[in-house]
C-alpha cells in the first residue's frame, strides 16, 4: 500500500499530537520573543555607549591635572614619593592619549582631538625637562620650563573642555534619536508578538478541532441517536489511526451487531422470566440447605480430646470436680445436638461460651481469664445457634494460646437502639494487616478446625443467611501483640420467651 504524505501524523496517538502542537506553538513564541529581546538589547547597548566619549574626556582631563599637580608637588618638596606619583600619572595620561585621533581629517571634533594629542606630547616633554632640571638643581631652567608647561596645561585643558562640550551636544542628539527608535521598536515588537501569538494559537486550535473536537462531536451525536434506538446510523469514517480512529471503527462495528444483540435479548427475556420463578424457589431451598449444612459442622475431635481430659482428671483427683467437668461437657454437647438445627437466644449462647471456657480451663490448667459484661434486656433476642462459641474458640486458638503473658477473654452484650452489639476482645497476638484486610473483605482464609470445626467464615456465612443482610461482622486489631476485637451488630429479630436455665437439658 502506498503511504500518503500525511499518514505519519494521522497515525500518531492523540497525546503525541497534542504535545507536538503545543510544542510547535511554544517554539514559535519563544523564537519571536528571543528575536525581539535581541533587538531591544542591541538598542539599549547603543544607548549606553552614547556618553562613553564624554566619560573618556573627563578621565583625560583628570589625568592631565594629576600630571600637573604631581609635577608641581615634586618641585615643591623634591621627594621620591612625589616623583613616583608624577611618573605614574604621566603613564596613565599617555595611555588615555592613545584613544585620540592622529589622522588628518576635515571633522572638527577629530581635528580638535589631534591638536590635544600634539599639545599633550609637547606638554609631557616640557614636564620631563622641568623634572630633570629640578633633579639637577638648575633653578633657572626648571622655572622657565614650569611656566611653559603651565601654559600648555591651560591650553590643553581649554581644548578638552571645548571638545567635551561638542561631544556632549552630539551625544545628546544621538541619545534622543536612539530613545525614540527604542520606543518605536518596543511598539513594533509588541505588535509582532501579538500577531505571532494569534496566528500560532489559531493554527493550534484548528489542528485540535480537526483532529479531536470534530471527531468527538460526531461520535457523541451518533451515540445519542443509537441510545434513542436508531441502529442504522454510523460515525463518519475517520482515516487516522489514533485512539479516536480506533474508537470510531469499533463503535461502527458495535452498532452493526447491536440490532442482532437486541433481538437475541428479546428472545431470551421470555425464557429468563419463566426461569426466574423457578430460580427464586430454588434459592430459598438452597439457603435453607446451606444453613443446615453450616450448622452441622462440628468436628468430633474436640469431643474426644475433652472426654480424654475428663478421664485423666478423674484419675488425678476426687470425683466432685470430675462430676462438674462432665456436667459442663454434657451441657455443651447437649446444646450442640439440640440446637444444631434451631435458633437460640443470646442468653443460651452466652451460657455455652461459659461452659466452653470452663472446659478449656480444665484442659489447660486455668490459663484463660474470662470476664463478661451483659445487659439483661439484650439476652433474650434470638440468633443462630453455635455463633459465639466459635468466635471465642478462635480468640483462644489464634489469640491467647502460646503467649508469654496471661491470656484474657472479655465478652460484652449491649442493647442499642436498632441492634444488639456483641463484642469479644482478647489481649493476644493480634492479626497481621494483610490477613485482617482479607477477613474484612470477606475472603475465606485457612482456619484451624481442630476442635469444634466452626470457623469465622462459617459464622459470617450463617449470620448473612440468617438475617439476609451484609456487614454484620467486623474485626479490629492494632497489630502484632495488640490483641483482637470481634464485633457483631445483629438486628433485633424477635424477642423470645425468657429462659432462666441456660443449660439445655
Amino acid at each position: 500500500m502506498k503511504i500518503k504524505p500525511n499518514s505519519i501524523w494521522e497515525n500518531l496517538p492523540i497525546t503525541r499530537k497534542l504535545f507536538l502542537e503545543i510544542a510547535m506553538t511554544a517554539v514559535v513564541l519563544f523564537a519571536s520573543n528571543l528575536f525581539i529581546y535581541a533587538q531591544i538589547n542591541q538598542m539599549v547597548e547603543r544607548m549606553n555607549s552614547v556618553y562613553k566619549s564624554n566619560v573618556n574626556l573627563n578621565e583625560l582631563s583628570d589625568a592631565l591635572t594629576d600630571v600637573q599637580n604631581f609635577m608641581y608637588k615634586y618641585l615643591q618638596v623634591k621627594d621620591s614619593e612625589s616623583l613616583t606619583d608624577y611618573y605614574r600619572s604621566e603613564q596613565d595620561y599617555r595611555k588615555l592619549l592613545d584613544g585620540l585621533n592622529v589622522l588628518v581629517t576635515d571633522n572638527p571634533v577629530q581635528i580638535l582631538e589631534k591638536n590635544i594629542r600634539n599639545m599633550s606630547d609637547s606638554y609631557l616633554a616640557v614636564t620631563d625637562e622641568t623634572v630633570q632640571a629640578k633633579r639637577g638643581q638648575n633653578v633657572e631652567k626648571y622655572k622657565s620650563s614650569y611656566e611653559s608647561a603651565l601654559k600648555l596645561y591651560q591650553f590643553i585643558n581649554h581644548d578638552i573642555a571645548v571638545l567635551n562640550s561638542r561631544q556632549f551636544k552630539n551625544n545628546s542628539a544621538s541619545y534622543q534619536t536612539l530613545q525614540a527608535a527604542l520606543q518605536y521598536l518596543e511598539v513594533i515588537s509588541s505588535v509582532i508578538l501579538v500577531i505571532v501569538m494569534i496566528i500560532s494559537l489559531t493554527v493550534m486550535m484548528m489542528m485540535m478541532t480537526r483532529d479531536i473536537v470534530t471527531p468527538l462531536t460526531s461520535l457523541a451525536h451518533t451515540a445519542k441517536l443509537v441510545g434513542q434506538g436508531n441502529f442504522h446510523v454510523k460515525v463518519p469514517y475517520i482515516r487516522s489511526g489514533d485512539e479516536l480512529g480506533i474508537v470510531t471503527k469499533t463503535f461502527n462495528q458495535m452498532v452493526d451487531s447491536l440490532a442482532d444483540y437486541v433481538n437475541k435479548i428479546k428472545e431470551s427475556a421470555e425464557k429468563e422470566q419463566e426461569m426466574k420463578e423457578r430460580e427464586l424457589l430454588m434459592e430459598n431451598h438452597l439457603k435453607e440447605a446451606r444453613l443446615r449444612y453450616l450448622q452441622s459442622q462440628i468436628n468430633p475431635h474436640f469431643l474426644f480430646n475433652s472426654l480424654n481430659a475428663g478421664v485423666q482428671l478423674a484419675m488425678m483427683e476426687d470425683a466432685e470436680k470430675t462430676s462438674v467437668f462432665m456436667e459442663k461437657m454434657a451441657d455443651f454437647f447437649r446444646y450442640n445436638v439440640k440446637k444444631g438445627a434451631e435458633d437460640a437466644t443470646i442468653r443460651e449462647e452466652v451460657g455455652t461460651v461459659e461452659n466452653y471456657i470452663y472446659i478449656l480451663n480444665v484442659r489447660f490448667a486455668g490459663d484463660i481469664h474470662y470476664e463478661s459484661s451483659l445487659e439483661e434486656d439484650a439476652l433474650d433476642y434470638s440468633m443462630p445457634s453455635m455463633t459465639l462459641q466459635p468466635l471465642v474458640e478462635n480468640a483462644v486458638t489464634h489469640g491467647i494460646r502460646n503467649i508469654s503473658w496471661p491470656g484474657k477473654i472479655r465478652l460484652s452484650v449491649k442493647n442499642q437502639e436498632d441492634a444488639i452489639e456483641i463484642r469479644i476482645d482478647d489481649n493476644g497476638k493480634g492479626i497481621e494487616k494483610e490477613k485482617l484486610m482479607r477477613i474484612q473483605e470477606g475472603v475465606r482464609i485457612q482456619e484451624d478446625t481442630a476442635s469444634t470445626g466452626i470457623g469465622i467464615y462459617n459464622v459470617i456465612s450463617r449470620l448473612e443467611l440468617y438475617y439476609n443482610k451484609k456487614e454484620l461482622f467486623s474485626i479490629v486489631s492494632e497489630g502484632e501483640d495488640q490483641g483482637t476485637s470481634v464485633i457483631l451488630r445483629i438486628p433485633k429479630k424477635g424477642e423470645e420467651i425468657h429462659v432462666s436455665d441456660t443449660g439445655c437439658r
